[in-house]
């Protein structure tokens, strides 16, 4: 057992609690001391809740939870659990208080964790880095210069950093795998409708963004999405449940995987993220698998445009409903730059222009169910660079001043305006948005590092429902020693 606790998997720490050789307590006294001791640093974790964690703890019953007594931050965007903050990142929000839990954050509860408090993330979850202006960056453990990616920054730095084995994530464009990739970690996208929902927000995104964890550990991703799996009558999204992921573990098939290093929207790809996926394909061929360079088999800069295009018209709906509650119009000074840039170009955004989108999305969908015909899995980079500096913005002055005056602009040119002031940041992690877009499950491995002692992850990505795939090539790596963390167990 490693001098830190936190870095055993979630899974051995319950067993231990299951067997008496340790207490939830001692499991929760050991994160808080992670937290002492890493988190002003970090800046990962924004909010705890120790006492109420330890009275949760002397009243559990083993009933056979996989994760007994094991302690969990819940990412701070859209994991509510009744009593802690629920701000959105947002000034609006900075005093507000979740009244109800989330069906996700029950489905943790009852799967034996213990809620210890809430980690970072950008304002509204906007960003794939996390600096929103409520709480400040947050910062990456390998090199605390660098950003630990976003929108689940926070939970991706606190989970590398050995403050816990577990942290609950969410991925809306890439918010789990981008901060597994630039963090080190292992970070899963399930399939849309696959994990449970509800019971405020049935159709996230219009489906593109759902909930689950980053872990450093296979088993701990399988038995989690075990637990996690859900039909619910209420939800929009349905997949047919899984009779057991762990057990699919212990299967070793010999895919077919087609990998590219290409961009999907143009942009430039770093000598390491190639260097990453091609040591991945070589791998994997000397395995016995099919292995074969593809080209991209949809149309990714078009797909980009309707991804964002549906980030405007959502966040217009969301400040349209947030102005009714509030009783007045928002504002400017209610909301970041980019927030209110999104939210102004989304008023102009028509229904036949959102159609239109998410008609893209479904032919996209069809387009990698024709490709997983012929190949079980594809691989890419997750990001086509490590991760970036904090000292260096993602947008120039210039950019922000546009922002600022979003509104003198036509909406053709508001739109255009988000999408060149997005490409830096796209240009940084171009790999992940089309799995959100097509409904598939994603996942992000930490299998490489570079010169500069920065990690840098490969994506696989499954057919829908084929979680159990994506589980199998991570074991395969997971088993052969490839994978590269910051502090190994």
């Amino acid at each position: 057992m490693p001098e830190n606790l936190m870095l055993t998997p979630a899974y051995q720490l319950a067993r231990l609690v299951r067997t008496h050789q340790l207490s939830p307590q001692e499991l929760i006294a050991a994160a808080f001391d992670q937290i002492a001791a890493q988190n002003p640093a970090l800046n990962a974790v924004i909010s705890e809740r120790r006492a109420a964690a330890e009275k949760e703890a002397a009243h559990q019953v083993d009933t056979g939870q996989p994760f007994l007594g094991v302690p969990l931050l819940l990412k701070g965007l859209g994991q509510a659990k009744a009593g802690l903050p629920a701000t959105n990142g947002n000034v609006l929000f900075a005093k507000s208080v979740a009244k109800q839990s989330s069906n996700f954050t029950k489905a943790l509860e009852a799967a034996g964790f213990l809620v210890i408090g809430q980690t970072n993330f950008p304002e509204f979850g906007f960003k794939n880095v996390t600096d929103a202006k409520l709480y400040g960056p947050a910062h990456n453990p390998w090199n605390t210069d660098y950003y630990p990616g976003g929108s689940s920054g926070g939970a991706g730095a606190a989970v590398a950093a050995g403050i816990l084995p577990v942290a609950g994530a969410s991925d809306g464009g890439g918010s789990i795998r981008i901060p597994a990739s630039w963090t080190g970690t292992i970070g899963l996208k399930p399939t849309r409708g696959r994990v449970v929902t509800g019971p405020d927000d049935w159709r996230s995104w219009q489906g593109a963004a759902g909930s689950f964890a980053i872990t450093r550990d296979v088993t701990d991703t399988a038995l989690l999405l075990d637990a996690l799996q859900a039909l619910q009558p209420a939800a929009v999204f349905q997949v047919p449940l899984e009779e057991s992921f762990v057990a699919a573990l212990a299967e070793h098939p010999q895919l077919r995987v087609g990998y590219l290093t290409e961009s999907p929207v143009g942009t430039p790809v770093s000598p390491a993220a190639k260097q990453a996926v091609e040591e991945a394909a070589a791998f994997l061929a000397d395995q016995g698998w099919q292995v074969e360079e593809v080209q991209w088999p949809t149309a990714g800069k078009d797909l980009m445009e309707t991804y964002y295009l549906m980030n405007e018209g959502e966040t217009a709906a969301m400040f349209d409903q947030i102005a009714a509650v509030i009783g007045r119009p928002v504002t400017q000074k209610d909301m970041e730059p980019l927030t209110w840039a999104l939210y102004q170009t989304g008023r102009h955004v028509t229904a036949s222009q959102y159609s239109r989108a998410l008609s893209a999305w479904d032919a996209a969908g069809a387009q990698m169910a024709a490709f997983h015909e012929q190949y079980d899995l594809l691989l890419t980079p997750t990001t086509a660079t490590t991760a970036p500096r904090i000292d260096q913005p993602l947008n120039t002055p210039a950019e922000l001043e546009t922002m600022a005056h979003i509104t003198d602009l036509a909406p053709a040119e508001q739109q255009r305006f988000i999408w060149d002031q997005w490409l830096a940041a796209l240009t940084k992690s171009p790999f992940t948005q089309q799995a959100n877009l097509t409904g598939e499950p994603a996942i992000s491995l930490p299998t490489f590092v570079s010169d500069e002692g920065l990690p840098l992850g490969i994506q696989f990505v499954a057919g829908k429902g084929q979680e159990a795939k994506l589980l199998q090539v991570a074991k395969l790596f997971e088993e052969a020693g490839k994978f590269r963390f910051l502090h190994q167990n």
